[in-house]
């Protein structure tokens, strides 16, 4: 949070530093839109850790997201401005891996049984948030505009779950009581509950005007935050949330 913090006032910096002297009131020259789009990305820890041995399978999923966006130009010449949006929707994804020496925490027939698994995984990971960006932008062309800043995002859902099938389990450590999951045979997990429920990172995006209400968006969020909290030490490796957002909106 203190992170976000510094990030937050270093762009607050960077725009007083182009505000001209003398400006009118704030609230002036401002200029709103509204935008709908979708989520393409996932988590991923970076780099992959040994653990994950092969990525079998990744489905993105179709992430809709609606929002409402400001502009407050600060120059005269529209050149410069502070984006603050408001938005709505949802980041997930499923993948199944192969892995060896992953921590895990499985459910066999009402046993829990926690230590490192080796075989394959699948996992559906789903998040529906609310996200505040706070962004610098740049117009470089008269239908043109750059964007670039931090956001911070409250998350009102979360799901982390799935089943581990095709290997065994070492209960503890890698040297445990092993515990085979062959044919048919699967153990479900769920870590949904220890998903954090603040994120923060940076995003960057660009604008371009298809018409003179018509605008087409493209922006690129990446979580600088794991998606767990810090006290869940099941999974080993942090995972960041990295999403590219496309959709349209239509300026007022």
């Amino acid at each position: 949070m203190k992170s976000f913090i510094r990030l937050m006032a270093a762009a607050v910096v960077m725009l007083l530093a182009v505000m001209p002297v003398g400006a009118e009131g704030f609230f002036r020259d401002i200029e709103y839109q509204v935008n709908a789009g979708f989520n393409v990305g996932g988590a991923s820890p970076l780099p992959l850790p040994e653990e994950i041995r092969r990525i079998k399978s990744f489905d993105p999923k179709l992430n809709m997201q609606v929002g409402a966006i400001a502009t407050k130009w600060l120059t005269p010449d529209r050149k410069w401005g502070l984006t603050v949006a408001l938005q709505l929707g949802t980041k997930g994804m499923e993948t199944k891996a192969r892995v060896k020496n992953y921590g895990m925490e499985i459910l066999d027939d009402g046993k829990k049984l926690k230590g490192r698994w080796t075989g394959m995984v699948r996992t559906k990971y789903s998040t529906q948030q609310l996200s505040v960006p706070i962004l610098a932008r740049l117009r470089v062309h008269d239908r043109t505009s750059l964007t670039f800043g931090p956001y911070l995002a409250y998350a009102y859902k979360n799901e982390f779950d799935g089943y581990v099938y095709n290997g065994y389990l070492r209960e503890g450590d890698p040297t445990g009581d092993k515990y085979v999951f062959e044919g048919d045979s699967r153990a479900s997990y769920d870590f949904g509950d220890e998903l954090r429920k603040f994120q923060w990172g940076l995003q960057a995006g660009v604008t371009w005007m298809a018409y003179s209400h018509l605008a087409v968006n493209a922006n690129l969020s990446w979580g600088l935050n794991d998606i767990f909290v810090s006290s869940f030490k099941t999974v080993t490796f942090n995972m960041y949330p990295i999403y590219l957002n496309v959709g349209f909106g239509y300026l007022f």
